[in-house]
């Protein structure tokens, strides 16, 4: 940690300290092959030429939508270097979706696989992408000629603080809104990692998420080069796949959803030492239930780290500090960079354990607070963007309180808050009763409108196919650990639709409910 205030970052050049320290490290493994530094450095650079070669100019917004392997790694870091600016978007939504985000973000070129670029050009009428590229093996693709042109390549050295990446919120309840980061928003949680955490050039850190989803780049791509470690592009999200990533690949650090740890450690396939490299577990994307930490560290050794992140900031805003146990409820502290805020509905303060809303600005300490930049703002939405970051402070609409340790404990999204004849009920509060009952693979509670109560609590729950669900006996458990008002007067049994990162999508559970209580009626 320097005693110098920060200077703004370059995504651009986080390949720098690494090529000139050691250039034939293997920085980047993948489906379909390994990357030295340096071999990294050329796929930027012909990447970055390619793009120009495609009319691409620093400012303009580039889709993608690739699969998990090398071609995506290297697009990335082209667009970073020629001061584009990238918009990841998720292979599994569907094509309006898709068109939605080239739409709003007004992307000028849309690159993907042969699949995912039919689909773009299915719905050519709802976006204005004036150009498409196919990114496939074949030599003859128009992409491959781009990048194996031989040109003088300027790297126009783009501002570290200018717009860089627009990362799209899941959209659970209206239009996904744009959050626009600069590059060195993007660089900040990666430093602020590695020095926090002790990592260096023995990191070999492995990722299964899709890295459309631009937490994932910061978490991957620009993290691991500023330690000279090495970034391991998973491309598998089944136990038995991850496990054989993760052991072939000695892994040292692999971040999964909670039902990705509930597989691998209910998997009969996969062995209690196949996991055996790795020092550090994350569990991210929604809450790990306390049953599944315990089951997966009892079988494999390793306890689970829970981080608390946001798109908005970028990525992590608290995970606990390495080698500590910490309450698999509690998100940990604050990186050093940043402090947690609990402000009540009028802004005002809250006290150790007193529930209000997650707000995230800088850190007292002046030095590492030079890290902190805000989110630059949402695209082309300045109402949201003031209802977001006011005073100084990102306000996250997450409820939750801090201990007197300064741990944050997330209770709920404030957008799923659920009032019962005056009461509030926080769904996650419940959802982790539910969780820890035998059977259950997940669950999602919900308010349905009720003309006496304003809402009535119901849950939808998953089964995880070990055995049959006594939903009786689960009514049990919820009455002996909840109020009385906080118990679900209906429980359904069905499966529950995700998002790439494995959260429940709560807006298609409720439009799903809706649509039951309509036939009832």
């Amino acid at each position: 940690m320097t005693s110098q205030m920060w200077p703004p970052m370059s995504a651009a050049a986080v390949l720098a300290s690494a090529l000139s320290e050691r250039p034939d490290a293997e920085a980047l493994v993948g489906r379909s092959g390994r990357l030295t530094y340096s071999q990294l450095d050329e796929l930027a650079a012909r990447n970055m030429g390619a793009l120009m070669a495609a009319g691409v100019r620093p400012g303009n917004r580039v889709g993608v939508s690739l699969g998990n392997d090398l071609p995506i790694v290297g697009l990335f870091h082209g667009v970073m270097r020629l001061g584009a600016i990238w918009v990841g978007i998720n292979r599994a939504l569907a094509a309006p979706e898709k068109a939605y985000l080239l739409r709003d973000s007004q992307a000028s070129l849309f690159v993907g696989d042969a699949e995912m670029v039919d689909q773009a050009r299915e719905v050519k009428d709802q976006h204005e992408v004036r150009r498409y590229l196919v990114v496939d093996s074949a030599r003859d693709s128009e992409w491959a000629g781009l990048l194996a042109a031989d040109r003088p390549v300027f790297a126009p050295c783009p501002d570290p603080l200018a717009p860089a990446a627009i990362a799209y919120t899941s959209g659970t309840t209206g239009y996904p809104k744009g959050a626009v980061h600069s590059q060195h928003n993007l660089m900040v949680p990666g430093r602020v990692l590695i020095d926090s955490r002790g990592y260096g050039p023995s990191l070999r850190k492995a990722d299964c998420f899709a890295l459309t989803i631009l937490n994932l780049q910061v978490l991957s791509t620009l993290l691991v080069p500023q330690c000279g470690g090495t970034a391991i592009v998973m491309d598998r999200v089944d136990p038995v796949g991850i496990a054989e990533w993760i052991g072939a690949e000695r892994a040292t650090l692999w971040n999964g959803a909670p039902a990705m740890l509930y597989g691998l450690a209910a998997s009969d396939e996969v062995g209690s030492g196949s996991l055996g490299t790795l020092v550090e577990v994350w569990s991210g994307g929604s809450h790990c239930p306390a049953a599944t930490a315990s089951r997966f560290r009892e079988k494999f050794g390793h306890r689970v780290y829970s981080a608390y992140g946001s798109t908005e900031v970028p990525t992590v805003v608290c995970i606990g500090p390495r080698g500590a146990d910490v309450d698999i409820a509690s998100c940990g502290p604050p990186l050093p960079h940043l402090k947690a805020r609990i402000l009540d509905d009028d802004g005002r303060p809250q006290q150790t354990g007193s529930v209000g809303e997650i707000c995230v600005g800088p850190t007292d300490d002046p030095v590492w607070a030079s890290l902190y930049r805000p989110m630059l703002s949402y695209w082309n939405n300045p109402t949201a963007t003031s209802q977001t970051i006011k005073d100084g402070l990102l306000h996250t609409g997450d409820v939750g309180f801090l201990d007197r340790n300064g741990y944050l404990y997330v209770t709920d999204r404030r957008q799923s808050l659920i009032l019962r004849g005056g009461a509030n009920v926080y769904p996650a509060e419940v959802e982790r009763v539910i969780n820890d009952f035998p059977g259950v693979a997940g669950s999602c509670v919900l308010g349905v409108a009720d003309e006496r109560l304003g809402a009535r609590v119901v849950a939808v729950v998953e089964r995880d196919g070990t055995q049959d669900l006594d939903i009786e006996g689960l009514r049990t458990r919820c009455e002996a650990n909840l109020a009385r008002y906080k118990v679900p007067e209906r429980f359904f049994v069905g499966r529950l639709p995700r998002n790439t990162m494995g959260k429940v999508i709560a807006g298609e559970v409720q439009r799903e409910l809706e649509r039951l209580a309509a036939i009832d009626e």
